[in-house]
């Protein structure tokens, strides 16, 4: 079992990378890019930016939380095919950088 935290970004939370680290047995954490909506694909270039943030901490990330399901999906409307290739190609651009979890 592998000890993470729960972060939000340098933007949206007060806690540090540098305070992560410093919680005994913590080796990552589960990350969130909060600020997206459901149904937004999560672009590599975000992704990317993000995990060098964490990995520059001396953290890692395999963890993602919040890549929302869009209601359009849930309910079955027209519009869900569009919503489901975005997730997709989000879980495609997350496990390029490692991500195992979502």
């Amino acid at each position: 079992m592998k000890m993470t935290f729960r972060w939000y970004g340098s933007e949206s939370d007060s806690v540090t990378l540098n305070q992560i680290r410093q919680i005994p047995g913590i080796s990552g954490l589960m990350g969130v890019l909060n600020d997206k909506a459901a149904g937004e694909v999560w672009s590599e270039r975000e992704i990317s930016a993000y995990m060098h943030e964490v990995h520059s901490a001396g953290l890692e990330c395999e963890v993602i939380e919040s890549v929302n399901v869009h209601e359009d999906i849930k309910l079955g409307l027209p519009s869900r095919d569009q919503y489901i290739e975005n997730y997709r190609v989000t879980i495609r651009n997350l496990s390029k950088y490692g991500v195992k979890v979502i």
